[in-house]
């Protein structure tokens, strides 16, 4: 995988094979790639300090501690520099090596979770036929009835959903503290498994066929540029096939930069148990 660092090493590399062949010529007063320019606050990369002369540098570090965003990275002529380009490719293609790419099944192992599937069965169908991702297969169906405790308080599973990455980065932190925090609060939690090539409404029928009255799916979402490892959790009370979306609560941005998975199994506890109290999720637990 790409880092800002191992960016930088190729832009600078690229900077040098152009200028030789006499294609790009620098202007003298350029920093070079990889080192800090004078005027730098102490504890700042070089490499991030890309739009020259900001009118405050100050708070321009200030904003860039605070946002993944592209901000301050000034331009070459008409276009993007190359360190920027660079590091946009490889962010979109880390973003479509998630979508596309699958759950390593150690990892699943690992965690001794059940895989079943939805009716998409691959991943080019997932993708392009949203509405089988939202229908279990029939031996998924079976192998729930057969594996996985009946009417619990809450039921938790897993599902790549658009993001393998997201699923692989967080829900080995996120898990245990889920279900640690769930038991500790007195609820029964259902047996954990993963689903393949799911979509969010598939937790309605999970609903269904084990009885629980609060479902929640841990899935990765639609990869952007600023991460591919972002994971939501969608939780529903008292679900049934054809639920409104409204009826669903949403915690979103569960990543590294974002809502750490630590944090968000604590708070995503916390939403369950006003949710079973109250009897009530989505737009229905805020009136």
């Amino acid at each position: 995988m790409l880092d800002e660092r191992l960016i930088a090493l190729i832009t600078e590399e690229v900077i040098k094979q152009l200028t030789a062949s006499g294609r790009v010529v620098l202007p003298d007063r350029a920093p070079s790639y990889g080192q800090e320019p004078p005027s730098a606050p102490a504890g700042t990369v070089g490499t991030d300090r890309l739009l020259e002369d900001p009118l405050d540098p100050e708070a321009l570090e200030r904003m860039k501690k605070r946002t993944t965003a592209r901000i301050g990275v000034g331009k070459a002529g008409a276009r993007l520099k190359t360190q920027t380009m660079l590091a946009l490719r490889a962010d979109h293609a880390r973003a479509q090596d998630s979508v596309f790419a699958d759950v390593d099944p150690a990892f699943i192992e690992r965690l001794g979770l059940l895989t079943i599937e939805s009716q998409a069965g691959d991943r080019n169908t997932h993708i392009t036929r949203p509405d089988l991702g939202r229908k279990i297969c029939p031996k998924g169906v079976e192998a729930l009835r057969q594996h996985c405790r009946m009417s619990p308080d809450v039921q938790i599973y897993a599902s790549d959903g658009l993001s393998s990455a997201a699923i692989e980065a967080n829900l080995e932190k996120i898990l245990p503290v889920l279900t640690e925090g769930l038991q500790a609060k007195g609820l029964t939690v259902g047996t954990p498994f993963y689903m393949r090539f799911g979509r969010v409404a598939a937790e309605d029928q999970v609903a269904e066929v084990l009885g629980a009255k609060v479902v929640c799916v841990l899935i990765g979402e639609r990869p952007g540029l600023a991460t591919a490892e972002s994971m939501s959790a969608y939780i529903v009370y008292n679900s049934y096939v054809g639920i409104p979306e409204a009826k669903r609560t949403v915690v979103s941005n569960i990543h590294k930069d974002g809502l750490t998975a630590v944090e968000a199994g604590a708070y995503i506890t916390e939403v369950i148990q006003q949710i079973l109290e109250r009897k009530a999720s989505g737009v229905d637990l805020v009136k």
